[in-house]
């Protein structure tokens, strides 16, 4: 089949995003829809996979929408989406309830207890990923000790671009990333027994899918969901990465020959580098992944925070009323505001911020549920201008945490996700990691991640390092070297953050017993 767009469909935890590239790697058009999950008890978080197949398929009608003759343009359609999780598929390959998303946090006893295990350390060792609730091995033991009937149903335990890979070809499949990091070894990219026992899934052995690595090949579009998703039948459909592992690619962790470093600045906050696998050195906490990369040999060791960008969203909502003083009509962007209250603050780090936020507490680069965000150094002198630095300054100290988790600094960091496009946020990243930052012009880097493992997959590139030096050298920002004063004041303020976190972890189990109760919205 022939045609001049590649398709990255994207399924994120709160929003589906679907773009069409061109041979060149830049952007035509683009789709969004929201994506939506629901909370109960017990920490559950789930996703109906009927209502998100539906979505997925208008979403690919929207971008139809907005690009003339797109099924006969369409060369490929690459899939990836949110990690972690389970999804539970039967033989005739329909789901065996919701699914389980990476933000359930009913399995946290269950990992608790597996990273106590005696194979802990061999399993550890094997995939470079600590254990936590989001896991797909802990959600795993979780259902058999309390829903074994679900598991017996169950023909295939998948991932969500696993789930959606299905819908659209028939074939069941997982990528190497996700493989090697639940059940596998980061270096031999397969399943790895000693890893399956660790966690005491031996028995559910029989619910891993092959392994497919969406470089090497393709799969035709199914009658059925060509015609749900308005694309023609046998349109080639690649199985991308993991959407972190497509997001730096596309963003720049590997290019011009050279492996860098990454953050990605969303919701949550990941941190990452792309290194060679013997290069990968072990996080004493036990802690972070090892993604797997659509490279030959490289691998991306990466620590994740629960919340990122979450912070700053509960700083400025606070003063909703002063912001739309300062802007009337409240029409401003948030991130103009956000550079209006940073430049209106000192020039340095002032009260410390830990930026944890997140009612799950945090994994990266440290695991600790009962983890609470807070302020430390206050006095009357300060005012909200001083918070919102705090808070931005201590969503840089986090990333360098993460970042000191995953072995030496990379001589560049990559940011991109959708608070990068602050110019003074990234002058304190660049300060606090003592390197200089460029930002990735792409606002779809995930889907282009994507895109280019489907482009090599077709043989329309010859493989990824060309791919990337075309698609992702020239949307690269120009390098932001880190101010020096500022940098110093980075360095001080970096060992008081961690002597703080230090200090206060063994109250945070008592603050949240005695605190009020979470909300569940």
């Amino acid at each position: 089949m022939t045609g001049d767009l590649i398709l990255g469909l994207d399924a994120g935890t709160s929003t589906l995003k679907a773009v069409a590239f061109d041979p060149a790697g830049r952007g035509v058009a683009g789709a969004a829809r929201p994506n939506r999950y629901r909370l109960g008890p017990g920490g559950a978080a789930t996703q109906d996979l009927a209502e998100t197949w539906a979505e997925v398929c208008g979403l690919l009608r929207d971008l139809a929408g907005k690009i003339p003759d797109l099924a006969r343009r369409t060369a490929a359609l690459a899939v990836t989406a949110q990690g972690d999780g389970t999804v539970l598929i039967d033989a005739a390959g329909d789901p065996v309830g919701p699914a389980w998303l990476w933000l359930d946090s009913r399995a946290a006893a269950v990992a608790e207890e597996l990273r106590r295990g005696a194979g802990e350390a061999a399993r550890f060792a094997a995939t470079g990923t600590g254990l936590a609730a989001c896991a797909q091995g802990p959600q795993l033991a979780f259902l058999a000790r309390h829903h074994p009937e679900l598991l017996a149903r169950a023909a295939t335990a998948f991932h969500i671009k696993d789930f959606l890979h299905l819908r659209l070809t028939g074939t069941a499949a997982t990528d190497p990333c996700e493989a090697a990091m639940s059940f596998g070894d980061f270096r031999t990219r397969c399943y790895d027994d000693r890893v399956i026992e660790a966690m005491g899934l031996a028995s559910l052995r029989r619910l891993l899918p092959p392994i497919l690595d969406g470089t090497g090949g393709w799969h035709p579009l199914r009658p059925d969901a060509a015609a749900a998703t308005g694309l023609l039948p046998g349109t080639p459909v690649v199985l991308g990465y993991l959407d972190a592992a497509c997001t730096a690619i596309g963003a720049g962790v590997r290019e011009g020959g050279a492996d860098h470093g990454c953050t990605i600045l969303g919701s949550t906050g990941v941190h990452l580098r792309a290194c060679p696998a013997e290069a990968v050195v072990p996080n004493p906490e036990g802690t972070g992944y090892v993604l797997v990369l659509p490279l030959p040999g490289r691998v991306a060791p990466m620590q994740t925070n629960m919340a990122g960008t979450l912070n700053l969203d509960w700083v400025l909502g606070l003063a909703r009323e002063v912001l739309a003083d300062l802007a009337p009509g409240a029409g401003a962007d948030p991130l103009d505001l956000l550079d209006r209250w940073l430049a209106a603050a000192p020039a340095v780090p002032g009260p410390l911020y830990l930026p944890y936020i997140s009612p799950a507490g945090e994994r990266g680069p440290f695991v600790d549920p009962h983890a609470r965000a807070g302020f430390a150094g206050l006095s009357r002198d300060h005012g909200y201008g001083d918070l919102v630095r705090a808070v931005a300054a201590g969503l840089a100290l986090a990333a360098r945490d993460c970042h000191a988790a995953t072995g030496p600094l990379p001589p560049e960091i990559r940011l991109t996700g959708g608070a990068a496009r602050s110019g003074a946020l990234r002058a304190l990243f660049a300060a606090a990691l003592g390197r200089p930052v460029r930002r990735a012009l792409r606002a779809e880097a995930g889907a282009a991640g994507a895109a280019m493992i489907a482009a090599v997959a077709i043989g329309a590139e010859p493989d990824m390092d060309g791919a990337l030096d075309r698609w992702v050298t020239p949307m690269l920002g120009p390098p932001e070297p880190p101010d020096p004063g500022l940098a110093a004041a980075f360095d001080r303020a970096y060992d008081d953050f961690r002597a703080l976190r230090g200090a206060l972890r063994p109250l945070w189990p008592r603050l949240v017993r005695g605190g009020a109760p979470e909300r569940g919205d």
